[in-house]
């Protein structure tokens, strides 16, 4: 087999691995992810508290949401992850293999700055590629219609892009978040797990070997997830609907941030942690693990 050759197949192993990953993670974690968002976009000042659409948190959300809305709700806006998260993952974990190359810097091994460095990288090209699926994704989740009256992704897709386009203003809409969000999180995502899973040693028995794997998975995610969640509030304050209609209150990423700050306080950016640590701790675990034994299955069946 040429190098070439080498070279491909390595490629469609990554990618088939990070779109596997992706894929199972998505299924199993979307209905956090919706709860995240409708905590995020929901504006605490001078809101009744007893009104029937404020959430007082993330299991007030869920219940709501079930009682208003039905169970299904819980997987609003789940076709634009769907469409997205299979690419973005394979696009995620693949992107990270070069940057890590790249970054290597003439150093025999990767090094703990290597992974961080590459994973940044990842981010920020999985931010640009994704952008707007997020946008669609957040106008599916904002929408508290039931049945019928909820709106198809392609509907949501088409008045976005016939109203406001290509541009900032339309599907890249809170792009500059995204990267920051996205980057961060793979940063300390990638730069956690690969650091530590050198330190610790392998285990010989499998199931152990698992556990050790999940739990470096579950640390990174929660750490990442804690770090960059100003920036995810953000994201949703700019892609959300906006407070007064017509009037555009949340543009560009630290003026929404300092705007929550101000109007809400330093807790309101970190709204929908919860849910967040919940999808993305035991949601970053299944990633890597799927992506790791996906990509040993392929590895040893495909040489």
């Amino acid at each position: 087999m040429s190098d070439i050759q080498k070279l491909l197949k390595e490629a469609a192993i990554q990618i088939c691995s990070g779109g596997s990953a992706g894929f199972v993670e998505v299924c199993i974690m979307h209905p956090l992810d919706l709860v995240k968002t409708r905590l995020q976009i929901q504006n605490s000042r001078g809101v009744n508290r007893e009104d029937p659409k404020h959430y007082s948190g993330m299991f007030d959300c869920l219940r709501k949401m079930y009682k208003q809305e039905g169970i299904t709700s819980y997987w609003k806006g789940i076709v634009p992850p769907i469409l997205a998260e299979t690419p973005k993952r394979a696009c995620k974990f693949f992107t990270f293999e070069q940057y890590k190359q790249f970054f290597l810097l003439g150093a025999p091994a990767p090094t703990p700055l290597t992974f961080s460095l590459a994973g940044f990288g990842a981010g920020v090209t999985e931010a640009i590629l994704v952008n707007p699926f997020e946008v669609v994704k957040v106008t599916l989740q904002a929408n508290r219609g039931v049945g019928k009256e909820l709106p198809s992704t392609w509907s949501v897709t088409k008045n976005i892009v016939s109203k406001h386009g290509f541009g900032l203003q339309g599907v890249f809409k809170g792009v500059s978040a995204t990267i920051w969000r996205n980057g961060l999180f793979n940063m300390v995502y990638f730069g956690f797990y690969h650091s530590v899973k050198g330190w610790l040693p392998e285990c010989k028995d499998e199931i152990q070997e698992f556990l050790r794997k999940v739990s470096i998975g579950f640390v990174s995610g929660t750490l990442a997830s804690c770090l960059n969640i100003p920036f995810d509030v953000a994201k949703s304050r700019i892609q959300g609907p906006q407070p007064v209609p017509g009037e555009i209150k949340y543009k560009g990423t630290f003026k929404s941030l300092c705007i929550v700050y101000k109007e809400e306080g330093y807790l309101a950016l970190y709204k929908g942690l919860v849910p967040k640590i919940m999808r993305l701790g035991p949601g970053g675990a299944i990633m890597l693990v799927v992506y790791d034994y996906v990509h040993s299955y392929l590895t040893a069946n495909f040489k």
